[in-house]
């Protein structure tokens, strides 16, 4: 669908934290991005991107680079992670359930990477939302069981917005 140019102004921003590590070889076996990439192809007309893969950040170090990111109502942030993982159907919409609460009341306390791969990116982004007095809506929770896959293994996906207050 071609090519997406890098923000080079916000790359550049946010290279000068510490916990900032630039390296092509973070995206090699990491397909979040990879696969959100089309989606906002199709919706957005031309955009530019800061690709980010947070590995070991902490979640403290990982709102602080969003907030240096952070722009106007132009910014989009997509945070992409997989909730449960390999789960049986039944256990998945159970574990998914308990977790989706836990990201729209900011309560990180009841987050843990048993419950999401993207643990770190999302306890971030909900610090920093907590900062910014930002509230998040459910758009939709389901899993692969629900669409095209058998139910004996599924993975889990949320979609969440965050909105001003």
């Amino acid at each position: 669908m071609g090519e997406i140019p890098d923000d080079q102004s916000a790359l550049a921003r946010v290279a000068k934290l510490d916990q900032i590590i630039y390296s092509d070889m973070a995206h090699t076996d990491e397909h979040s991005l990879e696969v959100q990439l089309p989606f906002l192809q199709k919706v957005l007309d031309a955009f530019t991107l800061v690709p980010v893969v947070v590995g070991d950040a902490s979640a403290e170090a990982v709102a602080t680079a969003l907030d240096l990111l952070w722009g106007g109502p132009e910014t989009l942030i997509v945070i992409s992670s997989d909730l449960s993982h390999y789960e049986p159907y039944e256990y998945a919409v159970e574990k998914d359930s308990a977790t989706a609460p836990a990201i729209l009341n900011g309560d990180v306390s009841k987050l843990s990477s048993d419950c999401t791969c993207g643990l770190r990116p999302i306890t971030g982004l909900v610090l920093l939302a907590r900062r910014k007095n930002l509230h998040f809506e459910k758009v939709d929770l389901r899993n692969s069981g629900d669409t095209a896959g058998p139910r004996a293994q599924v993975v889990g996906y949320g979609s969440f917005a965050l909105y001003e207050e």
